[in-house]
């Protein structure tokens, strides 16, 4: 296995992406590499003042960086020497099974539609993000901000995705669906919700238990997954990791508490694209990067991706 990691990505890059993949490195098999794509001479460095053996690492010399400030589009095409072009190019032709970055959010997901393209089938990729609902146990968020507009037949696909990552990665055998409303009753909803409702009962494709609220997302007694459109899922995901900063600011301490530090995800895949990308903050850090990159070994191991292929054939 070979996970491609985008060394330049990110506000604290290449320092904290270098030193997280340090950390990775050591909770991987020897059959588990990782490819840093970036500024050669600066990874090396890197890499030896972390003490870490750079013949433990593939690095593949970069000579351009695609900001975060840039036109995503503009920048993959006018860029094409860019740690993030790089990368794509090493994944559509097999050279890595997965690519992570922390860097240009928009410039993944230009790279990713480009290059190893979406899944036949599927109206439009999304992405989720986890939900703490006890100190073991994390639900399912998507889409949180890739489409901010949706129709029911997208919603509806969210189902589909939600539910098999959360079979293939997060362990659940038969993982409940739900669609986030302003109520759990049938009727309730705006036009776009009531319609993706009467999409979603009686369905064949994923085990749907109806309506939850906001209040509900917090609780493991009603469902493992919750779809909604990106502006939704945005709103909530920020609510939640603004939530967290207060907490921290107070000097609280709780275990539950703490699995709301996205730190300890590192990042999420988008779901939909034939090969496995994973995207992070770009405020990450070195713990981050090094849960990133874990969380990218995960997705390769599960074939998440032919599996959702599959589903959608």
């Amino acid at each position: 296995m070979r996970i491609g990691v985008d060394a330049m990505g990110g506000d604290y890059a290449p320092e904290a992406v270098v030193s997280g993949a340090i950390l990775a490195q050591k909770q991987l098999s020897a059959d588990q590499r990782i490819v840093l794509f970036g500024d050669e001479n600066k990874i090396l460095s890197l890499l030896k003042e972390g003490n870490a053996n750079p013949s433990d690492f593939d690095i593949v010399n970069s000579t351009e960086v695609i900001e975060m400030c840039e036109n995503p589009a503009k920048a993959f095409t006018k860029k094409p020497d860019s740690s993030i072009g790089n990368g794509f190019k090493a994944l559509a032709t097999k050279q890595i099974d997965g690519f992570a970055s922390a860097g240009s959010t928009g410039a993944m997901l230009v790279g990713a539609m480009y290059t190893v393209k979406q899944v036949t089938g599927l109206i439009r990729p999304s992405i989720a993000s986890f939900i703490p609902v006890s100190e073991t146990k994390l639900n399912l968020l998507l889409d949180v901000g890739l489409n901010p507009d949706c129709k029911p037949e997208v919603l509806y696909q969210y189902g589909i995705l939600g539910s098999l990552y959360a079979k293939f990665i997060l362990g659940i055998e038969n993982p409940r669906v739900a669609l986030l409303n302003i109520g759990e009753e049938d009727e309730k909803g705006n036009l776009l919700v009531k319609s993706t409702f009467e999409l979603m009962k009686d369905n064949k494709d994923f085990n749907f238990v109806g309506n939850v609220e906001g209040n509900d997302l917090f609780k493991d007694d009603k469902a493992d997954v919750v779809v909604c459109d990106g502006f939704v899922g945005n709103v909530v995901l920020k609510e939640a990791e603004a939530f967290y900063r207060i907490i921290k600011k107070r000097k609280i301490e709780d275990p539950y508490l703490e699995m709301f530090n996205a730190e300890n995800y590192g990042g999420t895949p988008i779901l939909g694209v034939n090969e496995p990308v994973i995207i992070a903050h770009g405020s990450s850090n070195p713990k981050a990067i090094m849960n990133m990159i874990l969380q990218t070994k995960e997705v390769i191991s599960s074939n998440l991706c032919t599996k959702i292929k599959e589903a959608f054939s």
